[in-house]
């Protein structure tokens, strides 16, 4: 009788990302390890995106490599993107938040290899979602903070007789709305949220970018 083959399934491809602060560091040890998690798995690295000395505090559009990666992503040329470590594709729980809603949205997994997160896997999955609980929990304790904050300028303002608002705001609020601006929130809920107006709250997020 005739040999029947089983077709093979192919590789699943994974892209990863490496980033260090300086332009004296080096990123080799940390795609060194993922080269040998993705030998392990039986991944095949198809790209490999390196920003050299750029902070992690530092949004995607500042990320040259980040960016592109993303823009891979969104073309779904990747099954899998790895990371040495979520620190290195952001500083706060709403960027990794946001950065796997991203993938998810197109059916890409992540991988990272300190954190040991792997959401190929049903763990990995259930992790995801406890993540994203820890994410909205972090998100009210802001806001929470920035009401708080407000509250006492607001008081501050009445007792020396000084209006909070437009044309001006005072330190208080423009961080508040630098700080909702971080964590993902639209101009017009930061500026329900801060108790200022749109206009403000644009004038502040432009001066910052300046």
């Amino acid at each position: 009788m005739p040999t029947t083959h089983k077709p093979t399934t192919p590789a699943r491809r994974v892209a990863l990302y490496a980033r260090v602060s300086t332009t004296g560091q080096t990123t080799e040890n940390q795609l060194r390890e993922l080269r040998d998690a993705a030998d392990r798995m039986g991944w095949t690295v198809v790209g490999e995106f390196i920003d050299h000395g750029i902070s992690g505090a530092k949004g995607r559009k500042d990320r040259p490599q980040l960016e592109a990666l993303l823009k891979g992503v969104a073309q779904r040329r990747f099954d899998i993107v790895a990371a040495w470590s979520v620190d290195r594709l952001g500083r706060s729980l709403a960027d990794l938040i946001g950065f796997l809603q991203e993938l998810h949205g197109v059916g890409i997994d992540l991988y990272l290899h300190q954190q040991g997160l792997n959401t190929t896997t049903p763990a990995g999955k259930a992790l995801f979602g406890m993540l994203g609980v820890f994410a909205e929990f972090e998100r009210s304790m802001i806001v929470e903070r920035v009401n708080a904050g407000l509250a006492r300028a607001r008081e501050q303002g009445t007792r020396s007789g000084l209006a909070i608002g437009r044309p001006r705001v005072n330190a208080t609020v423009e961080s508040s709305i630098r700080q909702l601006r971080q964590q993902g929130l639209g101009i017009a809920k930061i500026a329900r949220t801060a108790g200022c107006g749109v206009s403000t709250v644009q004038r502040v997020l432009a001066s910052t970018v300046a």
